[in-house]
Formats: structure tokens, sequence, C-alpha cells
């Protein structure tokens, strides 16, 4: 057993691993932002290799650091999900606003202000696709740190902490985005035989290849 904080870009997984367990799944988020509590439950692995630490992009290949003010440092809490009905997977396209417009990804968002990351994904799913989504199970914790221009032309050094929930719709209607002029540009429900051939974000894409198959024989949906 082990416990600490999530340093600014750091991802969970390699701490375990540097203390010598690895992750075998998460188990709660507690709490409310900014405060909160990931329990996982982990095992030795018994390993002497070291996990390489991944170099911090840039999001914006014309982004001269040189010519800047230095980068705000953000650590963004978030919770998304991959919600499945009758009618498929649920998702979001990403709008001009962000570093990724016109790929697709998973509904969710920021978790306010004392806000636990279940009822941010709720809140969220609502906004973003006007869905009631039913929250199975946590399912997974995600990070990715870069350097770039955030929607309102802010340079930051920007670390994003995803927690990653399963959920279904039991009632699925047509997606409406009703936080229009944001980060999401649209929302549907795409055929589960046709999700692979989605131009999704790279995060998201991880996400599905990892989880999606699993889910589709254990999560009810009709």
């Amino acid at each position: 057993m082990f416990t600490g904080t999530l340093p600014h870009g750091a991802d969970p997984h390699r701490l375990a691993w540097e203390q010598g367990y690895k992750i075998v799944r998460p188990l709660s988020a507690a709490g409310g932002a900014p405060d909160l509590t990931l329990t996982v439950q982990v095992g030795r692995h018994g390993r002497n290799s070291v996990l390489q630490a991944p170099k911090t992009r840039s999001m914006d290949p014309d982004l001269d650091l040189a010519l800047e003010s230095p980068p705000v440092v953000r650590q963004r809490l978030a919770a998304y999900g991959i919600v499945l009905s009758g009618r498929g997977l649920l998702a979001t396209q990403f709008s001009n606003l962000t570093a990724v417009p016109g790929l697709w990804g998973l509904p969710g968002g920021g978790i306010d202000l004392g806000e636990s990351p279940s009822q941010a994904l709720i809140r969220e799913v609502a906004e973003e696709t006007g869905q009631e989504p039913d929250i199975s199970h946590l399912l997974d914790v995600q990070t990715d740190h870069w350097i770039g221009r955030s929607p309102t032309r802010v340079v930051e050094d920007f670390h994003a902490v995803r927690i990653i929930y399963a959920a279904r719709c039991p009632v699925p209607s047509d997606p409406v985005v009703n936080d229009s002029g944001g980060t999401t540009a649209d929302a549907a429900w795409v055929p589960l035989d046709r999700w692979a051939h989605v131009a999704w974000s790279s995060g998201a894409r991880a996400l599905l290849d990892r989880h999606l198959r699993d889910l589709t024989r254990t999560l009810p949906v009709r």
C-alpha cells in the first residue's frame, strides 16, 4: 500500500510503478475538486525497469515560448464517460476553439469547484449532448501534459487529469449540444459497428481500444 499526491505533470500509473506497484484497476474517485482522492487496486510488479517519462509536448508548432511570457501552470481535473445505449456509443466533436477541431471524443469536461467527478460527468453529458446517463463504475484514469494555447489564447503549461467512467443511457434521444459556443461543436450516437471508422482524438481512441469491447459485453444497454 502507498499514498501520494499527484504533482503537476505526473501520471498515477508512473507514480505507482516507481513505488514498485502497477495499477490493476481504479476503485473510486471521492471528494470534490480540487481535493479529490483516487483509490486504486495495485499489485507488486517485481521489475527493475523504469518507465521512461514522456516529454512535455507542444500543441502549437508555431508557438515560440522565447517570445511569450512564462506559461500559466494549470492542472485540470475532468470527468469523461464511455456512454453506451441501444443506439450505440455517445461521442462529441471538438470545436474550432480546441487544438483538435473536427476530431471526436468522449463526452465530459472539467470538474467544477466542490463538484465530484460523477456529478461533473452527469452535468457535462447533459450540457454537451442532452442525454441523461446512469454511471456504472469507475473505469480508468488518464493524464496528458503539454504546452499550448487555451481556448482563450492564454499560453498554458497544461496538465490534464481525466477520470473515466463507464455509463449507460437508458432512454437515448437525438443528441443536442446545449452548451453552444464552447468546445463542443456536435454530438452523435455512433453505431458500435462503425466506431473504429470515426476520427477520434488520440486520448479517446486509446480509451476505446482498451475498454469498449469488454463494456459492450458486460454493460447492459437495452
